[in-house]
């Protein structure tokens, strides 16, 4: 059986890879070295120095375009610098159409970084494809998609965007974080490139930092490739390492995550002090039936805003918290609560924050693995 036809279980652990060719080493080795050994000037096995390629890292991008049905990945130093490669595939005066409630980071690489450089972003809600026509014109070159959404777990139509894509010739990029090719797999829908803060679900234990790329056309991967090696923004060979041992276990984590967040979802949208809850997998969710359609489950990020919408109160069910981390980040085996108007939407004036839903009294619950009873309870002595 080729390894492109693996289901994804399989493919997680084998898909993309083979044994080390010099001793027969089932987990690639660290390959912790910044240069290598040639027999003659330009010479070499395959690597030069290990900013263009390491070994470990290779191993890694293999894993990434596999289990997301790509043909090149490319692993980077971070979520950001992952996104800092593709908006500089733009040029000055090129437009940008970007989820207008996308994680914090996200809106701050494209406003106080890109803008100044002449790249023109507009910020829509996306639930509705006519949003996005409505801003297309010839200066339009990328439209930037998350789905879920950080953090008010919108659910976009990748379909339907990849269609208009299509049509007007426009680069379509889907932030892949939240939902993991364990969830959906957006070059399946027609994307020209999936992103990931490897951070997050792919290591899945809170003890690195990455990003990832996966493209299936080979002209774009050789601009992405060029853009790697030039800007040095790499993922290292022992973070390479911790990735993908953490991709080995991603179908196991993820279901349990999915599992949990529906006990806790359901639990919250009865409980008498919460007031509104945010999960695809609710049926009062306004994209229940897109996220059915295009998700296998329906992931492990929660939202949701206490009764009365109250800052304070919002503020005392974190720091009351005793299972759950009040911490930064998302997607590893440990619970994680956050305030997103405080910690990871800061970044993003009030006024642009609270046009998208995101205000001060709404919580981000990123669900782990633990004993859902036991995370169930924490939330009910928080809340009280």
């Amino acid at each position: 059986m080729s390894k492109k036809q693996l289901h994804f279980n399989s493919k997680v652990i084998h898909g993309g890879q083979s044994p080390d060719k010099a001793y027969g080493s089932v987990m690639p080795p660290i390959y912790q070295t910044s240069t290598y050994a040639q027999t003659s000037p330009g010479e070499h096995k395959g690597y030069e120095y290990s900013r263009s390629a390491n070994p470990t890292r290779t191993a890694l991008e293999n894993s990434l375009a596999s289990i997301e049905n790509g043909n090149y990945g490319l692993a980077f130093a971070s979520g950001l610098s992952a996104m800092d490669a593709v908006i500089k595939l733009l040029e000055p005066g090129d437009e940008v159409i970007s989820t207008n409630d996308l994680y914090g980071g996200s809106y701050r690489l494209f406003k106080r970084v890109f803008e100044k450089f002449g790249i023109i972003f507009h910020f829509v809600g996306m639930q509705d494809v006519r949003n996005i026509e409505e801003k297309i014109n010839s200066n339009t070159k990328l439209i930037w998609v998350e789905t879920p959404t950080n953090p008010m777990m919108n659910v976009i139509d990748l379909e339907a965007v990849n269609t208009l894509a299509k049509k007007n010739k426009i680069l379509f990029a889907v932030d892949n974080t939240f939902a993991t090719p364990y969830l959906q797999k957006p070059l399946d829908f027609g994307a020209d490139i999936v992103m990931h803060s490897a951070t997050k679900y792919l290591g899945g234990h809170s003890d690195v930092v990455a990003g990832a790329l996966v493209v299936k056309d080979k002209e774009l991967a050789e601009q992405l490739y060029f853009i790697q090696n030039a800007s040095g923004a790499v993922c290292g060979p022992f973070d390479s390492f911790l990735i993908l041992r953490g991709i080995k276990t991603l179908h196991v984590r993820m279901q349990r995550h999915c599992e949990n967040a529906e006990k806790i979802a359901f639990f919250l949208e009865q409980h008498s002090k919460v007031e509104k809850v945010f999960w695809p997998g609710l049926k009062s969710h306004p994209n229940h039936k897109v996220a059915s359609n295009q998700m296998n489950k329906f992931g492990g990020m929660i939202s949701f805003i206490p009764k009365g919408s109250n800052f304070k109160d919002a503020v005392k069910i974190v720091e009351s918290l005793q299972l759950f981390t009040l911490a930064e980040s998302l997607g590893g085996v440990e619970s994680l609560a956050g305030h997103p108007a405080s910690m990871t939407h800061a970044s993003i004036p009030k006024e642009e924050r609270e046009k998208s839903g995101v205000v001060d009294s709404l919580i981000r619950l990123s669900v782990g693995i633990e004993d859902v009873d036991d995370l169930i309870a924490d939330l009910e002595q928080a809340i009280g």
